[in-house]
């Protein structure tokens, strides 16, 4: 699936959880998208565990 299609998708879950829902359940919807979109990254081995740890200042 490409990410056009996915973004359409999320669009219109997050449209129709907005309208029917109010403004907290669009707030709701777009929190839980964006921790299944991390948790999906990291079962694909696009992110590590260490990339939220590290500290800014390292530049080696």
């Amino acid at each position: 699936m490409s990410m056009a299609v996915i973004g359409l998708v999320v669009g219109m879950a997050l449209g129709f959880a907005g309208y029917f829902g109010g403004f907290g359940a669009f707030l709701l919807v777009a929190a839980l998208g964006a921790v299944g979109f991390i948790a999906g990254r990291f079962l694909d081995g696009d992110l590590e565990p260490g990339d939220f740890f590290r500290p800014r200042n390292r530049r080696r």
